[in-house]
């Protein structure tokens, strides 16, 4: 019995937590957590609200642009509709603020659902001027209609008792309560662009031919992120509704597209933690993960090995002999054409590469 002593093994177990989330990574959650917990005792609980509830509309944003590569000018519409419904539910319909925040929640899933199935049919500034196009319909229903108050908009909202129990009225009870929606959120987010689902998103991105050339349904995951995106925003829109205990077209306006677009670039487009370190490739974690549960271990240790230097190898390898045919085909004319010999070249491995072709 031999003892496997692979560095690259070693260090892709012991980055990796129990849970599959990167030690470096937890740390990071851990301190926003305890940063936050005191942060009511510190600073205006009022304001620190208002951040969190931006912060995850920013981050419902970056999930469409950083991870999805559909840059939208119209998320305004899920934002300001989602927190009209929840603060008309709440102070009309007389919901408890948790059914008030799903009602509004919804409202932004469907608007999302029939916007995207609609915009995503084009691509660049086409898309975006669509999302735009929509958004300002519903800036104009909301300023027509009657349960939104028209310019007014839905005042003196009531927070209510949370499960017809926790009274919210003391804004240090309701902070804790926008903070766990908060990193729900945030959490939801983290597992999505870390899943199989999410890596598919990054390769969509970055070369959408290649991944239609792979066989995935472009349209559907971009249907899908564009959802998700929309329904995380109606979340935001509906708890800023009940924190502020009001709801105006300020939230439904084009400047409030325009708000999330700048806080997504200023705060790292693409990115979770900006100083979080490259992460490993699909197929190493999954590996890492194997080895550290004790299953087919030596298996998984040969390829986790494999994957990680055959993929080098051969990418280097690609690389090289692309280089050498280069040469050859700038020498003079030898009867073959330019174009028959760069049909030649063989395809690089991706093993080493974050793509989604395994799963």
């Amino acid at each position: 019995m031999t003892t496997d002593t692979n560095p690259i093994a070693i260090a892709a177990i012991t980055s990796v937590g129990a849970a599959g989330m990167p030690r470096h990574h937890f740390a990071i959650f851990a301190a926003l957590f305890v940063f936050l917990i005191a942060a009511p005792f510190l600073l205006y609980p009022i304001f620190v609200m208002k951040v969190l509830c931006f912060a995850l509309f920013a981050c419902a944003f970056n999930l469409l642009l950083g991870y999805g590569g559909l840059l939208s000018f119209g998320h305004a519409a899920y934002f300001g509709m989602a927190s009209y419904v929840s603060a008309h539910a709440a102070k009309v319909w007389g919901l408890t603020p948790e059914l008030a925040i799903i009602a509004g929640t919804l409202v932004a899933a469907v608007l999302g659902l029939a916007i995207g199935s609609l915009a995503i049919r084009r691509h660049g500034i086409y898309f975006a001027m669509v999302t735009l196009a929509f958004a300002q319909m519903i800036y104009f229903f909301s300023l027509q209609a009657a349960f939104t108050g028209g310019e007014d908009g839905i005042q003196a909202v009531p927070r209510g008792h949370l499960f017809g129990l926790i009274d919210l009225r003391s804004s240090e009870v309701l902070y804790f309560f926008v903070l766990a929606i908060f990193f729900a959120g945030i959490l939801l987010i983290y597992r999505i662009i870390h899943s199989p689902f999410g890596q598919v998103l990054k390769a969509i991105r970055e070369n959408e031919p290649r991944a239609i050339s792979l066989g995935y349904r472009v349209n559907r995951y971009k249907l899908a992120v564009f959802v998700l995106s929309a329904t995380l925003a109606g979340v935001a829109g509906a708890t800023k509704a009940i924190v502020f205990q009001l709801a105006s077209l300020t939230d439904v306006y084009w400047t409030m597209s325009g708000e999330v677009v700048l806080m997504t670039l200023l705060g790292g487009m693409g990115t979770v933690f900006a100083s979080s370190a490259r992460q490993s490739s699909s197929r190493c974690r999954i590996t890492s993960r194997r080895l550290a549960t004790g299953s087919r271990s030596a298996k998984a240790s040969s390829s986790l090995s494999r994957c990680c230097y055959s993929g080098r190898a051969s990418l280097a390898s690609w690389q090289n002999g692309s280089a050498n045919r280069s040469e050859q085909v700038m020498k003079p004319a030898t009867g073959r054409r330019l174009g028959h010999a760069a049909t030649q070249l063989p395809e690089p491995s991706f093993c080493d590469l974050s793509f989604p072709g395994a799963f």
